[in-house]
């Protein structure tokens, strides 16, 4: 895959990005290198090869999924004015 002028001028148009004549000659023969690199790599057999996240391998840490009610309703409660069990307790608006 090579790239064009055209398309140069045309990813600089939706990335919005100005774009002078002389800088759209020089990307056109940077993103046809980088393609190029990238063509490259599609020719390494990695087969039998696992994927990683880290260059180590090791375990992600995972905490227990369990529900609970976040033993944290007093601290919640903590700063309002007024509170009744665990509940705001806010003036009465509509009659």
């Amino acid at each position: 895959m090579s790239v064009d002028l055209k398309t140069v001028k045309r990813v600089a148009h939706l990335a919005r990005i100005a774009v002078s004549e002389d800088d759209a000659q020089r990307m056109t023969g940077e993103l046809n290198a980088i393609l190029g690199f990238v063509e490259q790599l599609n020719e390494v057999d990695v087969s039998g090869v696992e994927p990683m996240t880290s260059v180590t391998p090791m375990e992600m840490k995972k905490r227990v999924d369990a529900v609970t009610d976040g033993g944290k309703a007093a601290d919640i409660v903590a700063n309002a004015p007024a509170t009744d069990e665990n509940f705001f307790l806010v003036p009465k608006v509509v009659e």
